[in-house]
């Protein structure tokens, strides 16, 4: 198994759309992943093994200092293997690289393992309005 991460990575909308009804459930939507990427974020990671677009994570950012992990997916089959976690140190990287001193996530509960032991983000308080 060799797995090529790609900043800013070349996708066509269908495989990232399956990529996320395969990881986030069903059904698989029509998003203009391109447009909404290029138009809201600083960069994003494909990860790819044989050509096929396994993972993926959106590095949304404020335009200064502040950068946002969004989207995290790994497809099924290739959970567990240190995929998600590649994906988001290769973000924290080039966010570090793009001049960002902050990078934020929100998760489900389920994932508190996985966002603060595989990844190395730290706890902090913060606040949320549902909309």
């Amino acid at each position: 198994m060799t797995i090529k991460y790609e900043w800013r990575g070349d996708f066509d909308n269908a495989s990232l759309n399956a990529l996320h009804a395969d990881g986030f459930g069903p059904p698989v939507a029509e998003t203009d992943w391109r447009a909404r990427l290029e138009r809201h974020s600083l960069g994003w990671v494909c990860a790819w093994e044989d050509g096929s677009l396994i993972g993926f994570v959106n590095v949304a950012w404020d335009g200064g200092v502040h950068a946002f992990i969004l989207d995290t997916v790994v497809t099924q089959h290739f959970r567990s293997r240190g995929v998600g976690a590649a994906l988001v140190a290769t973000a924290a990287k080039e966010a570090r690289a793009a001049k960002c001193e902050w990078l934020h996530v929100d998760f489900e509960e389920h994932l508190r393992s996985f966002y603060f032991d595989a990844c190395g983000f730290k706890e902090t308080t913060a606040g949320l309005i549902a909309l």
